[in-house]
């Protein structure tokens, strides 16, 4: 059970790696389609870089729940405890860097980008082999996953006027 875990992580990071790449680029590609700009950057702000990480991320947790999910009953609060690390990672690390030395490099952006979804499953996976943290509302972390897609949705449309969201 543990290869088929860091096998399903490894993939999970592929996954997200590829699905946020693509993602990045699909809004221009699609000649700025609304609906798919609720799912992939629609600028270059951290808040759109961050949706980049989720939606990948949430994604491959419903594959990867069905194939072995089932097996882990902390398995969705698990999930949650990643995906909030790893929205937190991204704009850390960036503000972090660009305080430090004034100004953004594209290569460390994307850097950035995989740095965190590297630490995400790798969180995660040690956080199932360990079955920490015990997980007694399964179905409030999927909701409460869910409500943050729906914030990012609801964001991109409407986004307030602070730093993070500005291109």
């Amino acid at each position: 059970m543990k290869k088929a875990l860091s096998f399903w992580q490894m993939m999970g990071f592929i996954a997200t790696g590829i699905g946020g790449t693509l993602l990045h680029f699909l809004y221009d590609w699609t000649g700025h389609n609304p609906v798919v700009g609720a799912f992939s950057a629609v600028n270059e702000s951290i808040w759109e870089h961050m949706k980049l990480l989720f939606f990948p991320m949430l994604t491959f947790s419903f594959i990867a729940y069905t194939v072995l999910g089932k097996n882990y009953p902390n398995f969705w609060c698990v999930k949650l405890i990643g995906t909030l690390f790893g929205l937190g990672v991204i704009p850390v690390l960036y503000y972090t860097y660009t305080g430090a030395l004034g100004i953004s490099v594209d290569w460390f952006n994307i850097a950035i980008f995989f740095i965190a979804a590297a630490a995400v499953y790798w969180l995660e996976t040690k956080l199932l082999q360990k079955d920490r943290p015990r997980c007694q509302y399964p179905t409030l972390s999927l909701g409460i996953l869910l409500l943050i897609g729906i914030i990012f949705i609801m964001l991109t449309y409407f986004p307030p006027n602070l730093p993070l969201f500005q291109d």
